[in-house]
């Protein structure tokens, strides 16, 4: 009997796996962190910075540490100097002057496009914090709350304006000024009146008054650069 041949399968030849290069997701962002030192004045103006040192403490290439020096010079937040390098730049009177008029008009453009934006009730939330938590906060010298809370409503402005070259120039104009915004408030009374400001301008956006809105922020900047002016020489 002859016997039947059986099928036999061939064995697939094994393709070795390659590796492939996974991008690491926990390398610094030096340029958020560097812009967060200027702006809590840990790098106060005329601060040197120091590409060696900053390329050792972030464990990243020199050539990156340029970049981000590249970018922080744009903003007008660093200058580099021939000769003697990097440096937290300094803001003139006159120059912080110029830009607190710029604020006025984008702050006050803002507040109107965000209360046009948004549903009048979405700001309660930030209507409740300033007629509340935000008083007992400046009432107990705790400014840092007053400060994020701050924060806070500045971004939901941004957001519900949803004008991106806005958004920008807010943002530049802002990284400038965030150091003076937290000394300014600390200054005598100010914190008082700015809680007041503030809360005016929700209870116009709030019962959607969106002109109300706009010159009540701008009121509330120009008070500001009056307090600035007043006490430039502590401030700068």
């Amino acid at each position: 009997m002859a016997s039947s041949s059986r099928a036999t399968s061939a064995t697939p030849a094994v393709t070795p796996l390659r590796k492939v290069a996974v991008k690491s997701t926990d390398r610094p962002d030096v340029l958020a962190i560097l812009r967060e030192r200027i702006a809590r004045y840990e790098l106060p103006p005329g601060s040197k910075l120091n590409e060696y040192e900053l390329a050792k403490e972030f464990d990243v290439p020199r050539t990156r540490i340029r970049d981000v020096f590249t970018a922080l010079e744009q903003r007008g937040l660093i200058e580099r100097i021939p000769n003697r390098g990097a440096m937290v730049a300094r803001l003139e009177p006159q120059q912080v002057f110029h830009i607190y008029d710029m604020r006025e008009v984008l702050e006050g453009l803002c507040a109107r496009l965000a209360c046009q934006n948004a549903d009048p009730a979405s700001w309660q939330d930030l209507l409740d914090q300033f007629s509340g938590p935000v008083e007992v906060a400046v009432k107990n010298g705790d400014f840092e709350a007053y400060t994020e809370i701050y924060d806070s409503f500045r971004r939901r402005c941004i957001e519900a304006a949803a004008n991106p070259v806005l958004a920008q120039a807010l943002d530049n104009i802002y990284e400038k000024t965030q150091v003076l915004i937290r000394r300014i408030i600390i200054l005598p009374g100010r914190g008082e009146i700015g809680v007041r400001e503030h809360r005016a301008v929700l209870e116009a956006m709030r019962r959607g008054d969106c002109d109300a809105a706009e010159q009540l922020r701008r009121a509330n900047i120009r008070n500001a650069k009056k307090f600035l002016a007043r006490y430039i020489k502590y401030v700068l």
